[in-house]
C-alpha cells in the first residue's frame, strides 16, 4: 500500500515537472519569436505579438522590454513617413497618412488590452487623426469620381465607380457617395440581351422535342450567375422589356449545322491457331499418351463507329445592330463498339477472342441521347466563349 502511494506521488510530481518545463519552454519560444521580429525591424508585429503574450504573463521582463522598444521604434518610423506624405503634392497623400495612422492605432489597441502594460508603455491614441485623414481621403476620392463622371464614356464611368467605391470605404453609408456610385455603375454597365436560340429549320424529331427555350434559359442563368465582368449584365428580352433595361448589346444564336451521322462498319479478318491435344491413348491409369496438333480458325472483327456533330453560331451586335463579334460553338458525339464472328475450330480461339465473339452486336444510341450530348457540349462551349468575350470589353 505504501509502495503504491509513493509511486503515485512520484508520477504526479513527474507530470507537474514536465508541465512546468513545457510552460517555460513555450514562454521562452514566445520571447524568442517577438525578439526575432524586433531584431529584424518588424516592430509593428513585435508589438502585437508581445502584447498578446503579455496578456498571459504581464510581468515578463523580457517581453516588457521588447514591447517598449518596439513600440517606440514603430512610432518613429510611422510618424516619419507621415511627415513625408504630408509634404507631398499627391492628392492621395491622405490615404497614405490614413494607413500609417491605422497601423499606429492597431498597436495602441493591442497594448490597451493589457492594462498593466498600457500603464508602462503609455501608447498614443491616434483615432482622431484617423477620422481627419479618412474624411479628407474620402472627399478626394469623391471629387475624382465626379470628374470622371463628367467625361461621359464607359471607361470613365467605370473609373468613377471605382473612385466612389474607395470614397465609400472612408465614408461608410454616405448618402451622396452611394447615390453617385449607383449612377456611375448604371452608366458603366453593358446590358446584354440574350435572344432565344433559333433552331434554323432543323426537323429532327428529337431536336424539335428538345426544349430550345430551356437551352437558352440555362445559358442565360449561367451567364447571370458568373458573367466574368462585373460591368456586364445579361437579360432575357422579356426581362429587359418589363424592367425597362437599356439595351447595349444583343446576343443571338442559331444552329448552322446539326448532323446525326450513320454508323459505319470496318471489318478485318485474321487467322488464329493453337496447339491442342487431338488424341489420347490410355494404356494404364498411370500411362496416357497424348498426341498434339494445330487447329485453326478465322476471326472476323467488326468495328462499328458513328460520329455526329452540331455547330451553333453566336453573333453579338451593338445597340445599332452592327455585328461586333461572331464565333462558332461546336459539340460532337462519337460512338463505337466492337464485336466478332469466327469460322473454323473453336479450340483455336483465345479467351479475348471468345469474349469479343460473345459480345452482343450493339446499335448506336437513339438520336435523343445523341442530341442531348451535343447540346450539353455546345452549351458549355458557348458559355465559355461568350463569357470570355465579354470579360474583355
Amino acid at each position: 500500500m505504501n509502495i503504491y502511494l509513493k509511486t503515485e506521488v512520484f508520477m504526479k510530481s513527474k507530470f507537474y515537472s514536465l508541465l512546468f518545463i513545457a510552460s517555460v519552454s513555450l514562454l521562452a519560444l514566445s520571447c524568442k519569436t517577438a525578439s526575432k521580429l524586433y531584431q529584424k525591424g518588424n516592430y509593428d508585429e513585435a508589438v502585437e505579438l508581445a502584447a498578446k503574450k503579455l496578456q498571459k504573463d504581464p510581468d515578463d521582463p523580457k517581453l516588457l522590454n521588447i514591447i517598449r522598444n518596439s513600440y517606440q521604434y514603430a512610432v518613429d518610423d510611422h510618424e516619419s513617413r507621415i511627415r513625408v506624405h504630408s509634404e507631398s503634392n499627391n492628392e492621395l497623400k491622405w490615404e497614405w497618412m490614413y494607413n500609417e495612422y491605422m497601423a499606429l492605432q492597431r498597436m495602441y489597441d493591442a497594448i490597451y488590452r493589457v492594462p498593466s502594460v498600457y500603464r508602462i508603455v503609455k501608447p498614443i491614441d491616434y483615432s482622431s487623426y484617423i477620422v481627419t485623414c479618412g474624411e479628407r481621403a474620402g472627399d478626394i476620392r469623391y471629387d475624382r469620381g465626379l470628374t470622371f463622371l463628367q467625361t461621359g464614356d464607359k471607361q470613365s464611368y467605370r473609373q468613377a465607380y471605382r473612385e466612389f467605391q474607395s470614397a465609400l470605404f472612408f465614408k461608410p453609408g454616405h448618402r451622396d457617395v452611394v447615390q453617385k456610385m449607383n449612377e456611375a455603375y448604371e452608366n458603366a454597365v453593358v446590358n446584354v440581351i440574350v435572344l432565344p436560340m433559333d433552331e434554323f429549320g432543323y426537323r429532327f424529331s428529337s431536336f424539335n422535342n428538345y426544349n430550345n427555350q430551356q437551352f437558352s434559359d440555362q445559358l442565360l442563368r449561367n451567364l447571370q450567375y458568373s458573367s466574368g465582368n462585373e460591368f456586364v449584365k445579361f437579360y432575357s428580352p422579356w426581362d429587359a422589356r418589363n424592367r425597362d433595361i437599356r439595351t447595349d448589346m444583343v446576343v443571338d444564336m442559331r444552329f448552322t449545322n446539326l448532323n446525326i451521322g450513320r454508323y459505319h462498319d470496318d471489318r478485318s479478318t485474321r487467322q488464329v491457331s493453337k496447339e491442342v491435344v487431338i488424341k489420347e491413348t490410355v494404356y494404364r491409369p498411370d500411362s496416357v499418351v497424348k498426341e498434339y496438333g494445330k487447329v485453326y480458325a478465322q476471326v472476323t472483327t467488326t468495328r462499328r463507329t458513328m460520329r455526329s456533330e452540331g455547330f451553333l453560331q453566336i453573333n453579338v451586335r451593338d445597340e445599332n445592330g452592327r455585328f461586333v463579334w461572331s464565333d462558332n460553338s461546336m459539340g460532337d458525339h462519337n460512338w463505337s463498339t466492337e464485336f466478332a464472328t469466327y469460322t473454323g475450330d473453336e479450340r483455336a480461339l483465345s479467351e479475348s477472342d471468345k469474349q469479343l465473339i460473345n459480345r452482343r452486336q450493339e446499335l448506336p444510341p437513339h438520336e435523343t441521347e445523341i442530341i442531348r450530348c451535343i447540346m450539353a457540349q455546345v452549351d458549355n462551349n458557348a458559355l465559355w466563349q461568350i463569357r470570355n468575350y465579354f470579360s474583355r470589353i
